[in-house]
């Protein structure tokens, strides 16, 4: 039996990509510790979907060791060897203001655990389709220097730009402020086109817009559309930082990322790199996703101002997927962010509610 690998197994995109890869036949082994609790605290613990995968997955192994921890990650591939066809490294710090609090961890979650995950594969599964969920951080805050148009909710490029379809993969990483977060993301992201070049194995890095869903953890520092249903549901008091809400982000559904690597699993390429997100057919400013929050749940929303902007954070992202669907003709995305928040704030009415 095929086995696949999924670090960050409890978390948005891992847990997603387990049901997902288990239902297709394959033997699943997750890695997860739950450090999402430890970066973003107790609310934003990933233990309950954990628990839910083991009970409802039939054959899932969860795996609970830290992706730094090279012997442990080294001992599981050794233990499962050949019969890895699979590996789906989405295990992160994802956060650019945690990171500013503790570079150490940050780079050594982001960069060390990484490495760990590829010197393993190629080692123990060589042939193994490897797939890493990267960021568009690694741009860096060159975006902003696009020449946007201030409208009445959002943030936009005019048609005749060459960027208004989105951006491309041909954007430099270079000469730009990353964020510290970016930066171990940016060696991540190299490290895995290298192995692809260097050894010629099959790697990709999917650099994501907003991935989102259902089964999001989200808090304040990271998982915005998910954390603002939250918000609104339980009448919270929710912030936004800078660029007058005005600030534009593109949102793929976690189901669609799943799609997109299960088409690269059966047609995978080497030292692939791929913008990936809701492009032009699911993308929102702050503003218009309040609205839509506040009109699917049918609470006001109650929201303050802060003028200071992230450190790093873009004012327009819009992914181009041109590449990706000129190489997967039969992918498509089938979620835009009204469809998103709706299945938010019915598949959570039980966690996410006032008391």
């Amino acid at each position: 039996m095929s086995v696949a690998v999924i670090t960050g197994s409890a978390g948005l995109v891992g847990s997603e990509a387990v049901r997902y890869f288990a239902q297709l036949g394959m033997h699943v082994e997750g890695i997860d510790n739950d450090m999402r609790a430890q970066f973003f605290g107790p609310d934003a613990s990933t233990k309950w979907n954990s628990r839910r995968l083991e009970q409802e997955v039939v054959g899932f192994q969860q795996n609970p060791f830290d992706i730094r921890d090279r012997e442990a990650v080294m001992n599981a591939f050794a233990r499962l060897g050949k019969e890895v066809t699979l590996v789906i490294h989405a295990a992160a710090q994802p956060s650019h203001d945690w990171a500013a609090r503790d570079p150490h961890t940050d780079f050594t979650v982001n960069a060390l655990g990484t490495l760990n995950m590829l010197e393993a594969t190629r080692l123990y599964a060589p042939d193994a389709v490897f797939i890493f969920t990267s960021t568009n951080k690694v741009y860096g805050d060159t975006p902003n220097g696009l020449p946007l148009v201030e409208l009445d909710s959002r943030y936009e490029i005019e048609e005749s730009h060459p960027y208004f379809a989105g951006i491309p993969e041909e954007m430099s990483i270079d000469r730009s402020k990353h964020s510290l977060f970016g930066a171990s993301k940016v060696a991540a992201d190299v490290l895995v086109q290298e192995y692809g070049r260097y050894f010629g194995m099959k790697t990709a890095c999917f650099r994501g817009g907003c991935l989102t869903g259902p089964n999001h953890s989200g808090t304040q520092l990271h998982g915005f559309l998910a954390y603002l249903m939250k918000c609104a549901m339980e009448q919270r008091p929710y912030t936004i930082f800078g660029y007058k809400g005005k600030q534009v982000r593109d949102n793929i559904h976690c189901h669609d990322l799943i799609t997109a690597f299960h088409a690269f699993y059966n047609s995978p390429r080497v030292a692939e790199v791929y913008n990936i997100g809701g492009g032009r057919f699911s993308n929102c400013s702050m503003l218009e996703a309040i609205d839509l929050c506040q009109s699917i749940s049918g609470n006001e929303l109650s929201y303050t101002y802060n003028d200071e902007s992230r450190s790093g954070d873009h004012i327009w992202y819009v992914s181009d997927l041109a590449r990706f669907k000129s190489h997967f003709p039969e992918w498509s995305l089938t979620y835009d962010v009204p469809r998103i928040l709706q299945e938010m704030h019915v598949e959570n009415a039980g966690r996410w509610a006032l008391v």
